[in-house]
């Protein structure tokens, strides 16, 4: 079994066409189906048929396709890693992000790296927390940043970053805004702006008013930090958000930051990769100019390794 044969298992089911797999490959039609037949003999089983004039693979090719993903993966990362591992000046670093470190945390730390390393170029993807950590494990990116709750899993290695602990935001003007203290049943009376489905945020939100028995009565749900904020500003609603994500306009005075009453789930800011991953000499360098600039923030910070 050699890798071209693992390459067109996972071309055939991408593309369903010997010719277009073997333009890819740079080979002839008749080499494609050669490894097809040999490795069908190799495995003892059928792995492709053909349906209307197209290839398509067997219940047996589908599991076969399970592991020439993975191994097909694996060869590209060897090879990237063999081929730049001796500088730290060239190269392409495939990151990816939630939506808070990528907008709060990030700009300053690609800023920085840029800087001492121009010839590096950064391809940031930001997308929710749990499709960050599946990017992770298919080995689509180098490492990610995100903000989560704490997790383990047998495939990634995280490492605590900083905290990023929620809290509860109103208008300066609200009600809540000079109270003593909050109680969770105050929130049902208030409409919420509640984040969307995907975010760590609305998982740790959904945690909370069920471990207080909290219903809401009044609720917009936005898939946007930057609207939220917006509705709180106009002074009717109030919302739980990532403190990293309310910094500057608390400290212009024109959010009120309030700890969330009761107890609440804890949060992180995570730097996560993959463990069958070698990180290279650039991923290692990101990595240490993350930790320095998270380090100069005021939030708490840490390097304990997690999962």
């Amino acid at each position: 079994m050699n890798l071209i044969k693992l390459q067109i298992v996972e071309l055939i089911d991408k593309h369903h066409h010997m010719t277009s797999v073997a333009e890819i490959l740079g080979i002839k039609q008749p080499t494609v189906t050669f490894h097809m037949k040999s490795l069908e003999e190799e495995m003892g089983v059928r792995l492709f048929e053909s349906r209307s004039g197209k290839t398509f693979l067997t219940e047996a090719g589908q599991a076969l396709l399970h592991y020439c993903v993975k191994i097909n993966a694996l060869t590209q990362e060897a090879r990237r890693v063999v081929k730049e591992y001796d500088s730290l000046y060239r190269g392409t670093l495939h990151i990816g992000a939630s939506y808070v470190p990528a907008t709060y945390l990030l700009p300053a730390m690609l800023h920085t790296f840029s800087q001492e390393f121009p010839g590096i170029r950064i391809v940031l993807s930001v997308k929710p927390a749990p499709v960050i950590r599946q990017m992770v494990i298919q080995h689509q990116l180098d490492l990610g940043i995100i903000s989560s709750e704490p997790f383990v899993g047998p495939v990634l290695h995280a490492e605590t970053l900083c905290k990023d602990d929620l809290v509860l935001i109103c208008s300066p003007l609200h009600g809540l805004a000079h109270r003593d203290s909050v109680e969770p049943e105050d929130i049902a009376t208030i409409p919420f702006a509640l984040h969307g489905d995907e975010s760590s945020t609305r998982r740790l939100t959904n945690h909370w008013l069920a471990q207080h028995e909290v219903r809401l009565r009044s609720t917009v749900e936005v898939d946007s930090l930057e609207a939220i904020k917006q509705l709180v500003l106009i002074g009717g609603h109030i919302s739980f958000m990532s403190r990293m994500a309310v910094e500057w306009e608390e400290r212009q005075g024109m959010i009120q930051v309030l700890p969330l009453p009761g107890e609440q789930a804890p949060r992180h800011i995570y730097v996560v990769h993959n463990k069958d991953r070698l990180p290279s000499v650039q991923v290692n360098r990101f990595k240490d100019v993350l930790h320095e600039v998270a380090g100069m923030r005021a939030l708490p910070f840490q390097q304990e390794p997690i999962g």
